[in-house]
């Protein structure tokens, strides 16, 4: 990251949909778009932003970025665009809002994210029969759950990882989510709950797979120096960095490990921080074994050893590094990464009530996937 743009860019509002309340009333008739909306006009009020302050807008999972506009009345913008809905696209949003604002081609980027996959009946699994699916298929890798089943299968051989190494991750993740008004799943599970879940792709059981379900994230980013007279403590983001590890689903040699070691050295060495100052940590987990994988790319956890650093309560609620205190994608949502980024604002400005992790200043973003993305943000 260039070092002109440390601590130039803000998130100054955050907008989340009831997640509980929609998944327990699926509505055919509800969009994608009606959520991101509803999301939007939610951090506009968190911002204290009037819609015609906003001039840029990145969408994501919605069906078209114009009609999302025309929707909202956005109608002359000075930069619009759209990402694909994978959930390496939330920490790809906000460094495309960075590099807008610190460029002068925008002054306030509204990001928003829609998903209607509980009640549009998504699987995430078997619907994908293209050119290069037809290889996998052959095999049973016909869901991106197979494919991380496989890589941690590999794991295992390779680092001694016995079955129920995942247990910590998912208890944590129930555990704060029950901490969570807004959470899908709010019922703690034991260790034991977590053995007796049936497995769906061998070694992966059901409590290791993210959510289907619906809902809208919005982020609102503006300058550092506009963000001081909004109406909330503005979350600067500090340091941002990006690589690739592009293969087939996962089957990367190295569970990103390579990768995201490259992003952790330019995200701390912009930042001036390293893993010991991170207060609370959001990471992407869409399976359990990524939230590992990321602890040991980023320098937590010895690599190999994150299952055993894991299960002593550190990632807890009080522990060295709290993780996914929202409840992550398998308790509170799973909204692809983008409300592990309201989270994130949420427990900087101490908003977070019974998760909330005493004296959070610094905060990490984290997503390992084909395109790893990570952020440090602070407050002052």
């Amino acid at each position: 990251m260039l070092p002109e743009l440390r601590d130039k860019v803000a998130i100054v509002g955050v907008g989340t949909t009831p997640f509980g309340q929609l998944y327990r009333n699926a509505d055919p008739g509800r969009t994608a778009t009606d959520l991101a909306i509803d999301a939007f006009r939610a951090a506009l009020a968190d911002a204290g932003l009037r819609k015609d302050e906003v001039d840029g807008l990145i969408t994501s999972r919605v069906p078209h970025y114009g009609r999302t506009a025309v929707r909202l009345g956005l109608n002359n913008l000075r930069f619009v665009n759209q990402l694909e809905g994978g959930g390496r696209s939330s920490g790809v949003a906000v460094q495309w809002a960075m590099l807008l604002i610190a460029s002068g081609m925008a002054e306030t980027v509204a990001l928003l994210y829609g998903n209607d996959g509980r009640s549009a009946a998504m699987k995430y699994g078997g619907e994908d029969v293209g050119e290069e699916a037809q290889y996998d298929n052959v095999y049973g890798i016909t869901s991106p759950g197979a494919a991380v089943g496989l890589a941690w299968r590999r794991y295992q051989h390779l680092y001694g990882a016995p079955d129920g190494a995942l247990a910590p991750v998912a208890v944590n993740n129930r555990r704060n989510g029950a901490l969570n008004p807004d959470a899908v799943l709010r019922k703690p599970i034991t260790r034991e709950d977590y053995l007796n879940s049936p497995f769906i792709t061998e070694p992966l059981r059901l409590l290791d797979y993210c959510l289907i379900n619906d809902g809208g994230v919005a982020l609102i980013l503006t300058s550092a120096e506009r963000a001081r007279s909004l109406a909330k403590p503005p979350v600067y983001i500090t340091a941002t960095a990006q690589a690739t590890d592009l293969h087939q689903e996962y089957a990367g040699h190295d569970f990103f490990y390579s990768a995201c070691s490259e992003v952790a050295r330019r995200v701390y060495t912009a930042a001036g921080l390293g893993p010991a100052d991170i207060d609370v940590a959001e990471i992407y987990d869409n399976f359990t074994p990524v939230v590992l994988w990321s602890l040991e790319g980023f320098g937590f956890a010895p690599r190999g050893e994150s299952w055993r650093w894991a299960a002593d309560g550190r990632i807890e609620l009080g522990g060295e590094l709290p993780v996914n205190t929202s409840g992550g994608h398998t308790a509170e949502s799973y909204m692809q990464g983008w409300a592990l980024h309201a989270e994130a604002v949420r427990q900087l400005r101490g908003e977070s009530g019974e998760r909330q992790v005493k004296d959070a200043r610094i905060a990490q973003y984290i997503c390992a996937a084909p395109i790893i993305t990570s952020h440090i943000l602070r407050t002052d």
